[in-house]
């Protein structure tokens, strides 16, 4: 009787484990089935279609900045010393202004010494003259002889000669003497100083190096394919080490190039302000002519792995991406060089949430871009 109690217990058990297997896989698929066909939400964007708005074309450069000009001031007479200095590196000079002396005692002297030459010339002209006029009066009479007479003219071109070479050596020792004061060429900044107080200098000796007028340029660096493209008269601007921003007008380009870079140097001028200081080295950018550009909103761009994509809509409410080129930049937008056909569904926002074929639902159309960008300046990624 107790087998047969324990042979129905384990009958039972079996049952109830068989009914328990199959409720649970009739639960299972049910609950798979529910989650296969909840539907996946789709993110909403907005979309925006490329447009076209006229830029002006613009190159990046880099490059230093250097004097305009420099002018060299050196000593015109040598062997003297140098008794006084009157200015200084970044002193602010004009034209014909002293900046410094050299030792004069020895030309005073001189000019003293020349000074009576030319008085005892004079002098000896004086009596010749009045020899030659004396003779000129008794020409004739028998009282003087033509060889004689000869004499009394030639004495006297020869005192006229001597009189003007002594006038001359007087002429050339007031030139040195006036050497001695060393004078500024022109206007400018003074950009170095090799003089040294009490040294004697020989005549050529640089003493002083000035930035003509104080004039600094910009000259920039640019490849042999962007020169038909800058023209003198074009406006340019740079951004300093200190990050101020400062306009320019290119003044020159270069007629030849570098035969080891292969790269051609454009000059800019730029304001005489103070700011701006030769050696220093800047970026900037030239403007040329305005070109049309096709152009999307900075956002819509997806940077990845160093390229630039954009999220295009297709007609299924799915998404492909396309990886473009881009060129100048104006605020927010960016021109679309390649890539992008016009008038193209763009996503303008949230593309790095996306992937290959994400479903997306349009929240609303992307707002016009606005036309005032079109007067500012262009740069190049």
């Amino acid at each position: 009787m107790k087998t047969m109690t324990l042979k129905n217990s384990a009958i039972a058990a079996v049952l109830l484990v068989a009914l328990g297997g199959g409720a649970w896989q009739v639960w299972g698929g049910a609950s798979a089935a529910t989650a296969s066909s909840t539907p996946v939400p789709a993110l909403g964007v907005v979309v925006t279609t490329p447009t076209r708005i006229t830029w002006p074309q613009t190159l990046q450069a880099t490059g230093t900045l250097s004097a305009w000009q420099e002018a060299v001031i050196g000593a015109e007479t040598g062997s003297l010393r140098i008794t006084e200095l009157l200015v200084d590196v970044g002193s602010r000079v004009r034209r014909g202004q002293l900046l410094a002396r050299l030792a004069d005692d020895a030309l005073q002297a001189q000019l003293q010494k020349q000074q009576a030459a030319v008085a005892q010339a004079r002098a000896g002209l004086v009596q010749a003259q009045m020899n030659l006029q004396r003779a000129g009066a008794v020409d004739g009479s028998g009282a003087l002889s033509s060889q004689q007479v000869d004499d009394y003219r030639i004495a006297e071109a020869t005192n006229r000669a001597t009189l003007a070479s002594a006038e001359a050596d007087l002429l050339a020792t007031r030139i040195q003497l006036a050497q001695t004061r060393i004078l500024a060429v022109d206007d400018g900044i003074v950009s170095s100083r090799s003089a040294v107080l009490g040294n004697v200098v020989p005549a050529g000796t640089e003493l002083f190096r000035l930035v003509r007028q104080g004039k600094v340029e910009w000259r920039a660096e640019l490849a042999a394919r962007q020169l038909a493209q800058v023209k003198p008269g074009q406006a340019a601007r740079i951004t300093l080490a200190s990050g101020r921003s400062l306009a320019g007008t290119v003044r020159l380009v270069a007629p030849t190039l570098s035969t080891s870079t292969g790269r051609a140097l454009v000059y800019v001028s730029l304001p005489d302000d103070g700011e701006a200081q030769p050696g220093l080295f800047a970026s900037g950018s030239i403007e040329g002519p305005a070109t049309p550009a096709l152009t999307l909103p900075q956002a819509a761009l997806v940077p990845r792995d160093g390229r630039q994509d954009v999220f295009v809509l297709k007609d299924d409410g799915t998404v492909t991406r396309r990886t473009v080129s881009v060129g100048r930049r104006v605020g927010d937008r960016v021109e679309i060089l390649g890539g992008l056909k016009e008038g193209s569904r763009v996503v303008a926002g949230g593309g790095a949430f996306l992937s290959e074929g994400s479903t997306v639902e349009v929240a609303q159309a992307g707002a016009a871009p606005d036309t005032s960008s079109t007067s500012q300046q262009g740069t190049r990624p």
